[in-house]
């Protein structure tokens, strides 16, 4: 198991990989259609937007916590 202290790298990792991916895909289709070589488009797209996104949410998610913790009154 990955120690606690890097929870929040791995949820970054996680996040990141899955929004990327699905993004990926609908823009991948959206400009080729139903291309034969759809799959392989969209994996290289994919991996292509993951690199950059990994790191954009490592980077940009305290940001967003602080701003989600102003928006959100507390109970």
């Amino acid at each position: 198991m990955i120690p606690a202290r890097f929870a929040s790298v791995v949820f970054g990792f996680i996040l990141s990989g899955l929004m990327s991916f699905i993004v990926s895909g609908i823009a991948t289709f959206r400009a080729t259609g139903a291309d034969p070589a759809f799959v392989t488009l969209w994996i290289g797209a994919w991996l292509a937007s993951w690199v950059f996104a990994f790191p954009t949410v490592l980077v940009v998610a305290p940001f967003t916590r602080r701003l989600v913790a102003r928006l959100v009154r507390p109970e």
